[in-house]
């Protein structure tokens, strides 16, 4: 009976052993099959999604968390996840979605006017913006927990339900408060029926846009500022007329800007937003449009700072650095107020040593050119971002890899006895210099993030800068820790002068150079930077400080004249 027993057990054993084998397999498999199904389908499914927005009229962007209560247009139930269209505002669940996208049309960026002249309201229901007001009885709309209350996706007018019938047949859409910036679909109608399409005819077509109207170009830069500019494109694109907004990750400035010659000479303002990268490479754009001989279309340029840095929308006073503290209805309205200024452009021209049958390499200067512990620090900084640019992408983080790397340079001290290697020459004259590390050519008023480096601290006497008297102003500095004390205003720079032509020559080793924020490693070379071009910009004149709002003089300047750096408030000595 006892080996019985123990005969029993021995076989139970291998049992319990294969049993507890199988089921910890399926354990692990099963959830790695499940997940593995499950990314499959995602994948399909965000491919499948991808191809229906890109043949899609609307401008249809899909997120798995509304951030505020939203019904779907189509069968008006709430939902958590789906898709909206950045343009007209439609909402839908992913089971809506097609029927959505073929019987809710979006904004019509093309079509003829009424028979009377005018356009008609393009309604959508539900999900009207928070604080909305009834055009009808001045009542809160949108405060019931369902779809309900209509709006209007190009005046952005918004009416209850119950209200709708008492709006007159007549009531015709005047596109709103920003009716002077947006580019009416009537208007390319006509545009498209001409056949001559020459600048008085344009002008002729703008009468019937209103007095005053100058249309708008948005230009974003989706890298730029925590990756804000995707966010900008779909609040600009619901304002306006979406065909003028253009993401310069899809498309080139030389093509969105090739807009301005089918609208009224001189009539078009650009908005770009970004840093000063992007903005000079928007001026650089203009500069092709110069070489295509189409000046009279050339538009003024204005900013909306994102990124690290904006020296140049500090300087022109839309301030050094966007982050959504004001609307962009607010945005659109400092645009309609700026004054229009000129700015100097430069062309920095760099000679290698010995490389007599090349091309001296040529760049654009719209802020300023340095060599040195400034340019060193940036050129470790973008070394650094192009390896890892998913770490790069806050402005602390940005100014606090910045402030590491100029902490090793006051350590290291690479760029010491720049003096000894360098010599410099303004407007042919041979300048003396002291035991520097750094040279700093400028062209506006803010250097490094938002310091007036030609004033300093302001007390010793300088001749005042301008952005239009085709000068630039020359520094040095000691080093890094120098460079800090500047910024701070405990010390000041090393001014070395004015001139209208700066060149340098490099006689020996590699040292560090930047341009407007773009770095590089040159070897014996000759930089020479002479006048390229003048370009018109808009100047923000209302954001001021208490120093400068108390300056010498009371009146702001004429028209034609350009601000000084950083408000326009005397004439150059």
């Amino acid at each position: 009976m006892n080996q019985e027993r123990d005969e029993a057990q021995d076989d139970s054993g291998p049992r319990e052993e294969w049993t507890l084998l199988f089921w910890t397999s399926l354990a692990v498999v099963v959830p790695v099959v499940i997940t593995l199904w499950c990314s499959v389908q995602r994948s399909k499914r965000k491919t499948y999604m991808k191809g229906f927005f890109r043949k899609s009229k609307h401008g249809w962007h899909y997120t798995d968390l509304f951030t505020k209560p939203t019904y779907c247009c189509v069968c008006s139930q709430h939902i958590l996840h789906g898709a909206f269209c950045d343009c007209c505002g439609v909402c839908a669940d992913e089971q809506c979605l097609r029927r959505a996208d073929r019987s809710l049309p979006c904004k019509e960026i093309m079509a003829p006017s009424r028979p009377g002249g005018g356009a008609e309201h393009r309604w959508v229901r539900g999900n009207v913006p928070l604080a909305s007001y009834c055009a009808a009885c001045k009542q809160q709309c949108g405060t019931q927990p369902k779809l309900c209350d209509f709006r209007c996706v190009w005046c952005q007018t918004t009416v209850h339900d119950d209200c709708m019938d008492s709006l007159a047949d007549t009531d015709e859409c005047d596109l709103g408060e920003f009716h002077c910036l947006i580019i009416p679909p009537h208007y390319l109608y006509r545009v498209n029926k001409l056949r001559r399409r020459q600048p008085d005819e344009f002008s002729k077509l703008a009468s019937s846009c209103g007095s005053g109207w100058t249309p708008v170009l948005v230009l974003a830069n989706t890298r730029s500022g925590n990756n804000m500019g995707e966010a900008l494109l779909r609040e600009f694109r619901t304002l306006l007329n979406p065909v003028q907004v253009f993401d310069l990750s899809e498309l080139t400035p030389v093509k969105a800007l090739q807009l301005c010659t089918l609208l009224p000479p001189g009539s078009v303002r650009v908005l770009v937003c970004g840093g000063d990268g992007t903005v000079g490479w928007v001026l650089d754009a203009v500069d092709t449009m110069k070489l295509k001989g189409q000046d009279q279309f050339i538009p003024r340029v204005t900013i909306l700072p994102l990124g690290t840095g904006n020296d140049l929308s500090n300087t022109l006073g839309w301030g050094n650095g966007y982050a959504g503290e004001i609307p962009v209805e607010q945005v659109l309205r400092n645009v309609l107020d700026a004054e229009v200024v000129k700015m100097d452009r430069w062309k920095v021209q760099v000679a290698s040593k010995g490389a007599y049958f090349r091309k001296p390499k040529v760049q654009s200067m719209n802020n300023y050119f340095s060599v040195g512990p400034d340019a060193l620090m940036a050129l470790n900084f973008h070394t650094h971002r192009e390896k890892t640019p998913s770490f790069f992408s806050s402005r602390i983080i940005n100014k606090a890899v910045y402030f590491l790397y100029g902490t090793k340079d006051c350590l290291v001290q690479e760029c010491k006895d720049l003096d000894k290697r360098i010599e410099l020459e303004l407007d042919g004259e041979r300048v003396a210099l002291p035991s520097l590390e750094g040279i700093i050519v400028c062209n506006i008023g803010y250097w490094g993030g938002g310091c007036r480096l030609w004033e300093g601290m302001g007390d010793e006497p300088c001749p005042p800068t301008r952005l239009d008297d085709g000068l630039l102003e020359v520094v040095g500095v000691f080093g890094s820790f120098h460079c800090a004390q500047i910024q701070v205003k405990l010390a000041n720079p090393v001014r070395l002068g004015q001139a209208h032509t700066v060149r340098l020559i490099l006689k020996s080793s590699k040292m560090p150079m930047q341009v407007d924020g773009e770095p590089w490693a040159q070897g014996p070379c000759t930089i020479t930077i002479t006048h390229k071009t003048q370009v018109h910009m808009l100047y923000h004149s209302s954001e001021q400080t208490d120093d400068e709002s108390s300056a010498s003089e009371p009146e702001s300047p004429a028209p034609h004249e350009s601000p000084r750096a950083p408000v326009p408030t005397s004439a150059r000595a």
